[in-house]
């Protein structure tokens, strides 16, 4: 019995210590994006402590595995990541070096934003030839801001799931956000209506989503290939081709090197618009709502 007594202690702090405990209540976020630690943030409130791993001018395509991100992983107990294959390049080697188990794929600290909405572009085969393409599809989600809806809305029950202390709160938070983001996305229809069926170029083909959701239609890209720039003899094919298209203007991303599309423009007389393409694009889009709020404005700009 005495010895009983001795090891009952010992087991009750061993099974303890296997739960995940958050400090000062808070559930410590890993964002590979800046769209999704904004989102965590709005769903989270003063529960969560964020950390995004790349900035809106970075190519989320092309990160360094740096030991700042790796020491960041280590402590956290939510990585939330796109998928699609877009943090291929740096991510698998964050989660390797951080040796944190909790945010290994398909544990619960594992979210993968892209499981929750319908991907499009999907290619019936892959090969390296065929640059940027990625096989699950266009993993640029964030451009269609209809997709929040049902990511945030597993984002939030992931949220309950691992820090169940503050479970209400994360509800009502997610809750709320539901209501208002449904009445945005009717002031945002409104507001964007004057775009739709609007002839449009891109550098890059990273606005499936928006496309589908604004009505605007692509006539072409200037990347030969996804993620390569054009040469001038490139772009030059582009222009003869605009003559019989008529794009009415040319699109990029603010991380990008926008000389491409400032070329087009010069020849082809038609404007640049340069998109924030995710939270903290450029200093009018410092928040999820105003992310969507400055695109519409700046396409509707476009169109004058």
């Amino acid at each position: 019995m005495k010895m009983i007594r001795k090891v009952l202690p010992v087991v009750a702090a061993l099974l303890m210590s296997s739960i995940p405990t958050f400090a000062h209540a808070d559930l410590k976020v890993f964002a590979t994006v800046p769209e999704w630690g904004a989102l965590a943030e709005t769903l989270g409130g003063d529960k969560v402590k964020i950390y995004t791993a790349t900035t809106a001018l970075q190519d989320p395509h092309r990160i360094q595995a740096r030991p700042s991100l790796i020491a960041q992983a280590r402590s956290a107990n939510l990585l939330i990541a796109t998928g699609a294959s877009l943090e291929a390049g740096w991510l698998p080697t964050v989660q390797r070096e951080a040796n944190n188990a909790a945010l290994g794929t398909g544990q619960p600290g594992y979210f993968v934003a892209s499981q929750y909405v319908r991907m499009l572009d999907v290619p019936a085969s892959v090969d390296r030839s065929m640059g940027d393409v990625h096989a699950e599809g266009n993993p640029h989600i964030q451009t269609d801001p209809r997709n929040l809806l049902p990511i945030a809305r597993a984002l939030s029950k992931r949220m309950e799931e691992l820090d169940p202390a503050n479970a209400a709160y994360y509800r009502m938070r997610g809750e709320q956000f539901q209501k208002d983001w449904q009445a945005n996305l009717q002031r945002w229809q409104t507001l964007a209506a004057p775009l739709r069926g609007i002839k449009v170029w891109y550098q890059h083909d990273g606005y499936v989503y928006l496309n589908q959701w604004l009505g605007l239609t692509k006539v072409g890209l200037l990347e030969p290939i996804p993620g390569v720039d054009p040469s001038t003899r490139q772009l030059s094919e582009v222009l003869q081709r605009q003559q019989s298209l008529q794009g009415r203007m040319v699109i990029a991303s603010a991380y990008m090197n926008d000389a491409p599309s400032l070329w087009l423009s010069e020849k082809a007389n038609i404007p640049v618009v340069v998109l924030p393409f995710t939270v903290g694009g450029n200093a009018q889009a410092r928040t999820l709502s105003s992310l969507y709020d400055d695109t519409i404005n700046r396409l509707l700009t476009g169109l004058k």
